[in-house]
């Protein structure tokens, strides 16, 4: 009888490439530790090196411009007290302050005023230096500029610092290096006399000069030649490591230069190198680098033997969770895969099931949903046969089954129709009933009769509280008396409506909106007035229509959007309805609606004898 195939155990396979595996790695194990060991401590050098630079300079800097732009602050403050400032002012502030430098710049960005007679009338945006403080122009009111060469003549160096005025523009105050190396030098002084780097390393400052003003040494007497530098430390990149003799000790150093200033940040080369050797020697590290080493490779063993498997097993998981359901998972290497891929079949089959129940229910809930939602809005046009003052007609266009887009229309009194259009934040179920309750509350109050202004007021108020999720509703409503044409309206956020006169064409209604409503409390909303002539039509949208995308991602526009109502001559308010959706839906073409699309049309006929 012929024996069939043995297949040998996981366990052997592993074994048996372990052996293998662990003579090699002791070998290489003492290469790799030194050479990564190197590494590291080459990096945490720099890095300490580099981090002690940093907190020197960042000492310097605050100091610097904590005094300068206290001194600006009070300069500010005089300028701000007077109507008038001249040059001979200036000059006064600068000499009580000493200060090298005071300028007063106009809202228009222009130096109007100057203790430096050639920087009169010079435009502080044609300089890249200058062109910093134009910030403060906007909504900045200080500004702190480093140590630098000015954008007027780049052959001298000043730092300033900037403050706002009350009337417009901003006061610019600035020092040379002169002066501001004598407001700061005792803190730069002082600023490296406790502090260490590492062990026995230091901080060693140098001003342009060469001078030594700060060590942990006699710096007063001390060349950088005496201490085994030199100069030619300025000429080297900065953040860059280089070995010296500083004080006959091999170092690292590293140079960085702030406000004026060299950093120079010193660690003698033992102190640098001790972790690397002590790893190196140290059998602990070697038996953590084995462990390591045997993890990856079982880690690899493991991959090659399991988690391949396990990948296919995961590929057709991953077709299945991306919607794939008919993927049939067929893994038979090992019993254990064979059981796991029964069960995955097994479980998406019930899934399946599952899904089309869930389906059928949510698409009847969400038909109910929107057949409840379009009984809100009125949807029988003409609306009011007997009023012959006006012709109206509205529509909304959902993106999903229901969405947040609305319109609305009524009588508050017997001669004075309301009627918005608005649009909610988000689409779907969650927009929707933000809607509803915005209309409810849009509707009660302007049928309390409240002016138009005082319904945006109290319904922002109302739709505030409890609002956790931060939706918000863009609105526009008009409150027209259908005798006079005479008509009161507010804009909350929302798109301007186009307003045609009789004898015109289509215009875009250019006032200034108010906030949107819900997004804050104790917003006031402001009431404007228009004049409506008997032919003059008015057309309220919201944004899905000016943002329809077709399949080039190219906007619908605003542009689009007035020619196609200019091109309506003589039509109803429904004719112009009609138009904008067809021309909407040619423009999309096969893209997918991806917002709601609102709109209402309103033509004012004035009273028409019975």
């Amino acid at each position: 009888m012929k024996k069939g195939i043995k297949r040998r155990k996981i366990s052997q396979t592993m074994i048996t490439w372990l052996l293998v595996c662990v003579v090699i790695a002791f070998a290489i194990t003492t290469v790799l530790t030194h050479s990564l060991q190197t590494r590291l401590s080459e990096q945490s050098t720099e890095e300490l090196l580099r981090l002690n630079i940093e907190d020197v300079r960042q000492d310097i800097i605050d100091a610097s411009d904590k005094n300068l732009l206290t001194i600006a602050r009070n300069v500010a403050a005089y300028i701000n007290a007077i109507s008038a400032v001249d040059q001979a002012y200036l000059e006064t502030l600068a000499k009580n302050y000493k200060v090298v430098e005071i300028n007063l710049i106009s809202p228009e960005g222009i130096i109007i005023e100057s203790t430096f007679e050639g920087f009169d009338g010079y435009d502080m945006a044609s300089g890249t230096q200058s062109g910093e403080f134009l910030c403060l122009l906007e909504d900045e009111r200080e500004f702190v500029q480093s140590y630098q060469p000015i954008s007027w003549q780049a052959d001298i160096s000043r730092k300033y610092a900037g403050v706002a005025l009350d009337r417009g523009g901003f006061v610019q105050v600035g020092y040379d290096f002169e002066q501001f190396f004598k407001v700061i030098s005792e803190k730069v002084a002082g600023t490296t006399k406790n502090r260490r780097v590492g062990e026995a390393g230091r901080i060693i400052i140098i001003d342009e000069s060469g001078k030594i003003v700060s060590d942990r040494g006699n710096y007063k007497k001390t060349s950088l030649e005496m201490i085994g530098l030199s100069m030619d430390v300025a000429d080297m990149p900065e953040w860059t490591v280089f070995e010296s003799n500083v004080y006959d000790i091999p170092s690292y150093c590293m140079y960085a230069f702030s406000e004026g200033y060299h950093i120079i940040s010193v660690l003698p080369q033992s102190e640098a190198t001790v972790s690397r050797n002590m790893a190196v020697r140290t059998t602990i590290f070697m038996e953590a680098g084995v462990l390591a080493m045997l993890f990856v490779l079982i880690s690899v063993l493991m991959k090659w033997i399991v988690v391949d498997n396990l990948h296919r097993v995961n590929a057709s998981l991953s077709d299945i969770t991306s919607g794939k359901l008919d993927t049939v998972v067929n893994v038979r290497s090992h019993v254990e895969f064979d059981a796991l891929s029964n069960d995955i079949n097994s479980t998406v089959d019930t899934l399946k099931r599952y899904i089309a129940d869930a389906a059928a229910r949510i698409d009847a809930e969400l038909a109910f949903a929107k057949a409840i939602q379009h009984s809100a809005l009125p949807s029988v046009f003409p609306p009011y046969p007997g009023r012959r003052e006006f012709d109206i007609h509205a529509a909304m266009f959902t993106a999903k089954e229901v969405g947040g887009d609305f319109y609305d229309f009524y009588f508050v009194d017997e001669d004075t129709l309301a009627f918005l259009v608005a649009d909610v934040s988000g689409k779907g179920i969650p927009a929707a009933m933000f809607m509803m309750q915005s209309k409810t509350l849009l509707k009660s109050f302007a049928e309390s009769g409240m002016s138009v202004d005082a319904v945006f007021t109290t319904a922002n108020e109302k739709l505030c509280e409890g609002n956790d999720a931060g939706m918000f509703v863009t609105a526009w409503m008009g409150l027209l008396n259908v005798k006079t044409g005479q008509m009161t309206f507010a804009n909350a956020g929302h798109n301007p409506p186009l307003l045609r006169r009789a004898d015109g064409s289509f215009e875009y209604l250019k006032t200034k909106a108010s906030f949107v409503l819900a997004g804050m409390e104790g917003i006031r909303y402001r009431k404007n007035e228009l004049q409506l002539n008997p032919g003059d039509t008015l057309y309220l949208y919201t944004d899905g229509v000016t943002e329809a995308t077709n399949a080039e991602e190219k906007l619908y526009g605003d542009e689009r959007l007035l020619t196609l109502l200019n091109g309506q001559h003589g039509g109803t308010a429904k004719d112009i309805c009609e138009s904008v959706k067809a021309d909407v839906d040619a423009f999309a073409g096969e893209a997918e609606q991806f917002d709601d699309i609102t709109m209402l049309c309103l033509t004012y006929h004035g009273e028409v004898s019975q």
